[in-house]
């Protein structure tokens, strides 16, 4: 099977891209690659209903793992639990893609946000996260060398919060983002790889206008066929507020890594809603590393979508 190797290692409290050299890719496994609060959950909610072709909530944290996470367990054994799937394998990955390998006969799908909806996003996630939770990221911290220090804890203030994610480092040369990666050079390197006939952009606009065109186009870029009759009941299922219903079954055992469970996860999935939130300084200086490190293509599509105006493809 032919491969793109990783470029680069990306190395946090929360991910270690090494990982990903312990996997063995199947001719038909599907990988969702997202900067994190852009829709991952959403499309992995999505791919299940695809596969599985029932609207009966999966708890699809633990059926699509996270290869690049450091958690609980060994990545040895959420690659032996990968390994013993029998059905259709779709795994997550937070990781740009010069961090990720790409094998040819593997199905991409990255999700873009608009970057202050992400942002927000990740305020409110961060900001929830249980004690128990808290502690391992700061294990996570402290017993690797490359960061050498405790997981930040997230500001009160979502604007307070907004500016450090804007200019402060995870590591020296990994980009601000903290305590994820850069979200410019994430989506830039997104959309370098657009042109490769196994990986599909998808916006998570476009999923809120239009949900049942987008999982169809989902569906025809895996090469799924469903049934006519059967389509209404998925597109249902995979709506926010049926998401936000059947979240702990959704998040499985993860649902403990938060305060509220799965409802302080699934938490608004509103579009701008930052609008009055963030300093205008803050957002003056957005714009500007919007436009300065994204190519004029990619920097209209992350922010419109397929849904607004056309972008070159």
């Amino acid at each position: 099977m032919s491969v793109r190797p990783a470029e680069r290692v990306y190395r946090s409290w929360v991910i270690d891209s090494r990982n990903w050299a312990q996997y063995r890719p199947r001719r038909d496994d599907i990988v969702i690659a997202t900067y994190p609060k852009c829709g991952t959950t959403w499309m992995q909610r999505i791919v299940s209903l695809l596969v599985f072709q029932t609207p009966e909530p999966q708890p699809v944290m633990e059926i699509s793992p996270w290869i690049d996470r450091r958690g609980r367990e060994p990545v040895e054994a959420v690659m032996a639990r990968i390994n013993a799937q029998d059905h259709r394998r779709f795994l997550k990955a937070h990781l740009p893609a010069d961090g990720l390998p790409i094998f040819d006969e593997v199905k991409y799908l990255h999700v873009a946000r608009d970057g202050r909806d992400a942002c927000l996003s990740f305020h409110n996630h961060g900001a929830g996260l249980s004690a128990e939770a808290l502690d391992r990221l700061d294990r996570n911290g402290l017993e690797d060398a490359t960061i050498g220090r405790p997981y930040p804890r997230i500001p009160a203030d979502p604007a307070e919060y907004f500016h450090r994610w804007l200019f402060e480092d995870v590591d020296p040369g990994y980009g601000q983002g903290s305590p994820a990666t850069s979200f410019f050079h994430f989506e830039r390197t997104r959309w370098g790889e657009r042109h490769r006939p196994n990986v599909l952009l998808v916006h998570y606009n476009d999923l809120t206008a239009d949900l049942a065109g987008e999982m169809r186009r989902v569906a025809d870029f895996l090469g799924i066929r469903v049934a006519p009759q059967a389509w209404p009941g998925l597109v249902a299922a995979a709506g926010f507020e049926a998401m936000r219903r059947n979240g702990d079954l959704l998040m499985g055992s993860v649902a403990g890594s938060f305060q509220g469970g799965g409802s302080r996860f699934f938490h608004q999935g509103a579009i701008g809603r930052w609008r009055g939130l963030f300093r205008n300084d803050d957002l003056a200086q957005y714009d500007a590393r919007f436009m300065a490190e994204l190519p004029p293509a990619c920097a209209h599509w992350v922010m419109h979508g397929r849904s607004g105006p056309q972008y070159d493809r």
